[in-house]
This record gives C-alpha cells, sequence and structure tokens, in this order.
C-alpha cells in the first residue's frame, strides 16, 4: 500500500471561530469545503501562544519547556531531532514554505541566527540557500507579517522574478523605516505573500507527481496575524457596522488576576511585572477608540477570506494532479488572536480559550470520518507523531505529543484527557501554564498565590472566575492535584535500563 502524503497548511494567530463553518458572518468556502470533506476538532490547543515555542512543538512533538525554544527571541537549537528527518529516513520529500520563525531576528555571541536582520535581507544568501532546515530539505522563507520591514529571504526574490522590481516601496517609508499604512494595503495582490506561498506550493505538488515522490509539506501562510492589513479590493469585503464586534462584560475581571483589569486603564503601571513596554506579552492598555476597534474586525476578517482564497489554489491542485485521495490534509493555526473579547486585544498573558484554543481540520478521503465534529481534545504537540503513526513511521521516543492516529480515523472517542499550555517571558516575571480537560480549565502563576479556574461548561465565556471561590476550594485542589500529575506525565521518559546492558 503506497504511503499518504502530508499537506499541513497553517495560518498565523487565527481566533478558532473564524472560519464561516462556525461563523457565518465570515466566508472562507475552501476552509469550509475542507470541513465538510474531513472532520473538524472542536477541542484543539497550541503548547503556547506565541510562534516560535509552538511552530518548534510542531516539528519536534515536544513541549517548549522540553525542545527549548520556550519564548518567543529563543532559537530551536538545530541539534533538536525534527520529525522530518524522520520522513526522509523513511523516503519522504520535505519542504516548508512561507513562515518558519525557529529562530531569533538577531544573533547573540552564543547563538547565531539564519532568521536574523542582516542575513533576512542578503538576497544573494538567499538565491542559493534552499535548506537543509530543521528536517526539511527545500524551504523558501520570509518572515513577514503585512508590511513588515524585515521584507526579504525567497519572497523577496519571487517578487523581483514576477517583475516587481519597486517592492520595497509596499514595505519601506523613503526614511528606510517600515511604511506607515491602516487597514488598506498598497501591495497588488498579485504580490502578497499568499500568492507566492499557494505559487511555490503548487510548483512543488507538480515536482512531487511527475517525479512519483511521497512528501511532507508544511504550507505556512502569515495571516491574520497583525497589522491589520490588506490589499484592495479585500479591504472593503466586510462592513464594520455589519459585524459582531466582542466587547468585556462590565465586572468580568473583578475576580481575575490584577493584570487584567489593569489593561483597561488608559495607562496601567505594569513595572511590578518588569514589562518593558514593548507590550508583546499584552501587558499594556487594550483600550482603543469605538470605531478602530470595529474597523479591525472587518479588516481581520478580511485578512483570513484572502489567506482561504489561496488555500484553495493548493487544495485545487491537489485535486487536479490526482494527490488528493492519499494526502491527509491538516488545517490549523499556532494559536488564538483577541479582537475585543474580554477587553483584550492580539495576544499576550491570558490564557482564554480565544487565544490557546485553535480551528482544526484534519481531511483523509475514505480514511477520517467526513463532515464529522469531535470534541477530543488535540494539541498542536500531537502532530509530528500523529503524522509519523499515520504514515507507518516509527514515533522517535522522546517525542512526548500524543499519537491521535485512531482518534482522526474514527476508530477512537479520544487519545487524551486534557492539554497544557506554557507561557514564560524574561526578563519580565510572566510565568504561567495551563491545564485543560474536557469541563474545567485551570492556570496557575508562578509564586503567585491567584489564579484562574474556569468551568467551561457552566461558563464557556469564561467570566466567572472560581479561583478564590470557596465552593470551588475542593475542585481547586483535585484539578491543581491533575496539574501537577499532568506535568510529571509529558517529561520524557528514558529507556528502560535493561539488566547486563
Amino acid at each position: 500500500m503506497r504511503k499518504p502524503n502530508i499537506l499541513l497548511i497553517t495560518s498565523d494567530q487565527q481566533h478558532w471561530n473564524t472560519l464561516g463553518a462556525i461563523n457565518p458572518e465570515l466566508q472562507t468556502p475552501n476552509l469550509d469545503r475542507l470541513a465538510a470533506e474531513g472532520t473538524m476538532f472542536t477541542r484543539a490547543y497550541c503548547p503556547n501562544p506565541t510562534c516560535t515555542p509552538t511552530r518548534a512543538s510542531i516539528i519536534t512533538g515536544m513541549y517548549p519547556s522540553q525542545h527549548g525554544a520556550w519564548t518567543l527571541g529563543t532559537k530551536l537549537l538545530e541539534d533538536r531531532h525534527t520529525v522530518g528527518e524522520d520522513f526522509q529516513e523513511a523516503g519522504y520529500r520535505t519542504a516548508l514554505i512561507g513562515k518558519a520563525h525557529f529562530q531569533p531576528t538577531r544573533s547573540t555571541d552564543e547563538y547565531s541566527s539564519l532568521e536574523s536582520m542582516g542575513i533576512l535581507q542578503d538576497l544573494d544568501y538567499w538565491r542559493t540557500f534552499h535548506g537543509p532546515f530543521y528536517g526539511f530539505d527545500h524551504v523558501e522563507l520570509a518572515r513577514n507579517h503585512t508590511n513588515e520591514y524585515l521584507v526579504g529571504q525567497h519572497y523577496a526574490l519571487w517578487m523581483e522574478e514576477k517583475g516587481c522590481a519597486n517592492w520595497r516601496d509596499y514595505f519601506l517609508a523613503p526614511t528606510g523605516t517600515m511604511k506607515p499604512a491602516l487597514h488598506k494595503w498598497d501591495i497588488p495582490e498579485q504580490y502578497h505573500y499568499n500568492t507566492w506561498i499557494a505559487e511555490r506550493s503548487n510548483a512543488l505538488l507538480e515536482q512531487y507527481k511527475e517525479n512519483d515522490e511521497p512528501f511532507f509539506l508544511w504550507s505556512s501562510f502569515f495571516d491574520p496575524h497583525p497589522d491589520y492589513l490588506v490589499p484592495e479590493p479585500w479591504d472593503t469585503m466586510y462592513d464594520p457596522d455589519k459585524l459582531t464586534i466582542p466587547a468585556i462584560v462590565p465586572g468580568e475581571h473583578d475576580r481575575n488576576p490584577p493584570h487584567f483589569g489593569m489593561t483597561q486603564q488608559a495607562k496601567p503601571d505594569f513595572s511590578e511585572w518588569k514589562e518593558t513596554g514593548f507590550g508583546i506579552h499584552g501587558y499594556r492598555s487594550h483600550l482603543l477608540p469605538e470605531g478602530e476597534r470595529k474597523q479591525l474586525v472587518a479588516t481581520y476578517y478580511a485578512m483570513v477570506s484572502l489567506m482561504d482564497k489561496y488555500i484553495g489554489s493548493i487544495l485545487d491542485k491537489l485535486e487536479q494532479l490526482g494527490l488528493a485521495d492519499n494526502t491527509i490534509v491538516v488545517f490549523t493555526t499556532d494559536h488564538g488572536h483577541f479582537y475585543g473579547q474580554h477587553g483584550l486585544q492580539y495576544k499576550g498573558g491570558f490564557h482564554y480559550e480565544d487565544l490557546i484554543k485553535l480551528p482544526f481540520i484534519v481531511r483523509y478521503p475514505g480514511q477520517v470520518p467526513a463532515g464529522a465534529r469531535s470534541g477530543a481534545i488535540q494539541s498542536l504537540v500531537d502532530l509530528a507523531p500523529t503524522f509519523l503513526s499515520l504514515c507507518g513511521i516509527r514515533v522517535p521516543y522522546a517525542m512526548t505529543g500524543v499519537d491521535q492516529s485512531k482518534v482522526w480515523l474514527g476508530e477512537e472517542a479520544a487519545a487524551r484527557d486534557h492539554a497544557i499550555c506554557e507561557f514564560r517571558h524574561e526578563p519580565t516575571t510572566i510565568h504561567q501554564k495551563t491545564y485543560v480537560n474536557e469541563r474545567y480549565k485551570l492556570t496557575v502563576y508562578y509564586n503567585r498565590t491567584y489564579g484562574e479556574l474556569f468551568d467551561l461548561q457552566e461558563d464557556p465565556h469564561e467570566l466567572r472566575n472560581l479561583w478564590d471561590e470557596p465552593e470551588a476550594s475542593t475542585l481547586k485542589t483535585e484539578l491543581l492535584l491533575r496539574y501537577a500529575w499532568a506535568e510529571l506525565g509529558k517529561e520524557p521518559m528514558p529507556m528502560p535500563r535493561i539488566t547486563g546492558s
């Protein structure tokens, strides 16, 4: 029997309900089609709500605290074992098109970074470099979110090949800094990175088909990660006044740890948390003018719809090449997003479902049930071992993710009873972990007595924190024990010692 191919399609920072199949206010016909032809998992979680840690977990099958790239600005060391190496050993071609983000944008005396600023924009370097890179024998990379000035690598080379000699004008102001823009991006759609990712992914699919090669291909999109920008005509696709705009519920942060309520102040003082002011952790004011709040939702939705168009192009190419029936397609994102829920914006140290729960669809014609929805808990840590298992490849002992293959195939109801999400960043004091099971969610903070406890069954919008409620004290104790056991259970276990060896 021919081994199946793997096509992993990811977005970046996408809220779990921004799919037309769930939310009728959005138009995502291609992802809706994928959901109709496969199974949508409604309880999928990230192992960390930031890019580098989670993306490293996807390819290592390990938690950030295990593989070492535990926060933004850290590096996944090249000696870490990745799933691509296992696929290569089994005769697969492996490739990554789009966003990697396994390394920081600056090198240090201790660690060099291939994705650091100086190298990112050295186009002569990228003309000849296509791998190997973390188990991928072929990569075509970029590091952009909309018009970020980091632009370079293979995406810039592609724009030049397409005749867009003035591509810098869409990213850089005459001063050499990032070009200011709000909601509408002046880049033509034909030069947008979505177009590039789809075109280059499709070219590889054609190559694999021609050479009759099994493949593991990761098409890694950048949207809808802010900044909120989209080219014409997508910038007018959604009318902000006709959308449901999430908002804070008065009093909902009264029982929460102090940093929650402080986000609703115009000038909060987070110095106690050693926050630098950069705001990437969300420890800042989240207040925005009403008109801007509404418009950013419209732009965010438009970014999702534009991305959906190019995901459809890849899915169409699979069909045209006759590869769809033997290809396992997974669509998900690296972590979620706030666009007004609980009064919050973007991301940070707030482990609501909005941030740590993910859209997650699996299609494998004739194998994975079509048109199904499952509440079986998934984690992105599980992707690597599950891919290998479905392809008949031995799962490395050090991978601590769970093999979900029988769940995906509809043969078992669940493979795990909880998920864990980690979040830590230095030099700040922000360090928290969340344990979530079928009904409850518990979040603990290092060296702090406060925390969060939500009953997701009775309080699905997470409006009442039970942490300090007397009637929940027994439940909290039980969940703290379960969390401690879960932490012990996710440690990589040493190989057993055999007598006489």
